[in-house]
């Protein structure tokens, strides 16, 4: 078992770190943003005036994304709810709205997909082989598809340091401990010597939960926001987190 120390907190007994993968590893925010952007297009196609406030409701505004909205941290399907209910408000049964909102996303993903892929932010790396040397099981937990975290590990050759590449389909969401406990399940690993690191109160809230050795929150760009400070720390740069 290893000793992580963040910033003034030490975590001891650590057997394994589970990363969420957009906005902690991956810097996607632009890709988020341009497959958001699609959608809403392609929804306001069939839906005439629907395509800014759907925007809107996923946290996109502009040129920028709300890293708390619903397009940076919700699951596929909750986004896709959401597109659908606004759908649904214009008239169109359930069944339709959810046609719709679904061909729209599964359109505009086989699009993006054509595009270069994300990168990691700096550094994160080199960390992560450094943990992996530390004889820590490192794995992803992402509200991203499946294919999407398979794609980002593939792309970014991080199948023989990562243990784990876990993302969600349908059913369960963060912040369902339920998640948690799965991945440490399948890392074999006990909760209570797993940390989580993530930049969304969702990851930080799964994890407490889930009764995790703790949770570390992350935000690239500073001032650390509000819903990060019930994580037990917060950092802006995964270098802070050392091995002792």
């Amino acid at each position: 078992m290893v000793t992580i120390r963040c910033g003034a907190v030490n975590f001891t007994n650590i057997q394994a770190i589970l990363f969420d993968k957009d906005g902690t590893l991956e810097d996607s925010q632009d890709s988020l943003r341009n497959l958001a952007q699609k959608v809403a297009r392609l929804i306001d196609a069939q839906v005439p005036g629907i395509g800014d406030p759907l925007l809107m409701s996923f946290g996109i505004n502009g040129s920028t994304i709300d890293a708390a909205g619903l397009f940076a941290v919700g699951s596929r399907r909750e986004c896709e709810i959401a597109a659908a209910a606004y759908v649904a408000e214009t008239g169109r049964s359930w069944l339709e709205s959810q046609a719709i909102a679904h061909r729209a996303f599964t359109e505009a993903e086989l699009v993006i997909q054509k595009s270069a892929p994300s990168p990691v932010f700096p550094g994160s790396l080199a960390v992560l082989q450094k943990l992996s040397q530390a004889g820590l099981k490192l794995g992803i937990l992402s509200a991203a598809p499946p294919a999407s975290v398979q794609s980002f590990v593939q792309h970014h050759q991080l199948e023989d340091i990562l243990q784990l590449a876990m993302g969600v389909e349908d059913g369960l969401s963060k912040p369902d401990p339920q998640l948690f406990l799965q991945a440490c399940q399948r890392l074999g690993v006990a909760p209570n010597a797993t940390l989580m690191v993530g930049d969304a109160a969702g990851d930080i809230e799964m994890a407490n939960r889930a009764g995790a050795a703790g949770s570390i929150g992350i935000c690239w760009k500073p001032p650390i926001p509000s819903y990060l400070k019930k994580a037990n720390v917060a950092i802006a740069h995964l270098q802070e987190i050392e091995v002792v």
